[in-house]
């Protein structure tokens, strides 16, 4: 019985987020509630809940404070120095050029929002594709796929979610990951550079004259606030450009700096004239940035702490004004809300799956569904499943509904539940371009690209990049 009301909790929360009739936040919160009461533990589901917030806490407060000290970095033009280089590195070569479009992408990443990474990178790079009449999808499909590996940072939301979900510590599945999402990245440019060169044998090496080259002190739009319009969906139902973007599951994760594309051939990205900016702190600020991250791998304090840490000090370095503080914070408000209040709404979710029993009970019908030979290979079984399950259901639906049962059948099996968590992001290339993912409209919709075109382009290679990822993986012995 628990096994089949299991079940049916988990495909009712993906129908109804999946057909947008209930917000995800809604949807973790109601039908576990629901399902509670039917299986007759109704007295118990505060008891559920609490203890579920209690793990959840300090994922909640590693992703509020990520997005604060990243939002702040983009206020403060930490990332405008590379957009200006990588434009002019890329010159009128298309090698180059869709290279640049690569790590530009990758870099911007850092902050864990996609929206606001294909922001940024169409603002920069699309007058280069389009006055040199270069494929749009391939600007689009590399931009999603190498957004899609850096998506996994664990402030980017899957690894936060398989952490939530599995109550894990989010660097034990992330640091390990490194080498084998190192080898992703390495994947993704290599097939920036071969795509480049088709793109430079159909059109030749051209030579453009710098001042035909637009560059970042031609944008016209503030991080944090837009005035144009922009192409696509945002997280939640729609936002229009310049609204802050989400990863895309509809919840909102990560900072956006509001961007959009004007009619015709204008774009638009970040002002170079923003109030917000502070020059003569930019080493101060990327010096930080780097001692962040660099902290974060060698584990000297937990993330939560160290985010924690490095939002108040660069909030009070660069703005040591309380109103100003105050003002960045407001900013960035709206995302902060929208993922804490999601990660909270997972503790019931989670509470009531494991609580009631109903995991346990589906996790044993599955163990017996699989045949034996695979039982101890399940890392491998995760990360294949991945690739088509992320894409076909949003990353809620996934790692909370789908994740735990994989990780009670895996340990049926001797396999630790971080190795699950660690296989489980290895699909997220190939998520990145799901018809789920809100962010991907903001993508083609500003690039002015069909969908279905991007897609067809794109599905192929990013799905080649999630195998790379998890054959990196397996070989290094990570899963």
């Amino acid at each position: 019985m628990l096994t089949v009301l299991g079940f049916a909790m988990i495909a009712t929360f993906l129908v109804l987020i999946m057909t947008k009739k209930m917000s995800p936040i809604a949807a973790l919160v109601l039908i576990p509630a629901l399902f509670c009461v039917a299986v007759g533990q109704g007295a118990r589901l505060g008891d559920y809940v609490i203890d579920g917030v209690g793990n959840l806490a300090p994922t909640a407060a590693m992703l509020m404070f990520a997005i604060v000290y990243f939002g702040v970095m983009i206020d403060v033009g930490l990332f405008d120095p590379i957009v200006r280089g990588i434009l002019r590195f890329c010159k009128a070569d298309p090698v180059r050029i869709v290279v640049g479009t690569a790590v530009l992408a990758a870099i911007v990443s850092l902050d864990g929002d996609g929206s606001t990474t294909f922001m940024i990178t169409v603002s920069a790079m699309y007058p280069l594709y389009k006055r040199l009449g270069m494929s749009l999808v391939v600007m689009t499909g590399v931009a999603a796929t190498a957004n899609g590996v850096m998506n996994t940072l664990p402030w980017g939301g899957p690894t936060a979610r398989a952490a939530t979900a599995l109550k894990l510590d989010a660097s034990d599945i992330f640091v390990p990951m490194i080498p084998a999402l190192g080898a992703g990245l390495l994947f993704v440019f290599a097939l920036a550079y071969v795509l480049g060169r088709r793109e430079r044998k159909r059109i030749g090496y051209l030579t453009l004259d710098e001042a035909l080259v637009p560059e970042t002190d031609t944008v016209l739009v503030a991080a944090g606030g837009g005035t144009a319009r922009g192409g696509g969906k945002s997280a939640g139902d729609g936002a229009a450009a310049g609204a802050h973007g989400g990863e895309g599951e509809g919840e909102g994760e990560g900072t956006g700096a509001g961007a959009g594309v004007e009619d015709g051939d204008g774009f638009q990205g970040l002002d170079p004239d923003r109030p917000t900016l502070r020059p003569r702190l930019y080493w101060f600020n990327a010096g930080l940035t780097v001692a962040l991250l660099t902290a974060m791998i060698l584990e000297l304090l937990p993330i939560p702490v160290l985010f924690l840490l490095g939002a108040a000090l660069a909030l009070t370095v660069n703005y040591p004004d309380m109103a100003e503080q105050k003002a960045r914070i407001a900013a960035h408000a709206d995302n902060v809300l929208n993922v804490s209040g999601m990660v909270f709404a997972a503790a019931v979710f989670t509470g009531v799956l494991t609580g009631t029993g109903m995991v346990e009970h589906m996790a044993d019908w599955l163990v017996g569904a699989i045949p034996e030979g695979m039982g101890p290979h399940m890392g491998l079984v995760t990360g294949v499943l991945s690739l088509p399950l992320t894409y076909f259901m949003s990353n809620d639906g996934f790692y909370f509904g789908v994740l735990p049962v994989l990780a009670e059948a895996g340990a049926a099996h001797g396999v630790s539940p971080v190795e699950i968590a660690r296989a489980s992001i290895a699909g997220q290339a190939l998520h990145m371009s799901s018809p789920l993912v809100p962010a991907v409209y903001v993508l083609v919709g500003m690039a002015k690209v069909e969908f279905g075109d991007h897609t067809r382009f794109t599905v192929k290679w990013a799905a080649l990049t999630s195998l790379v990822v998890l054959a990196a993986a397996v070989l290094l012995g990570i899963v």
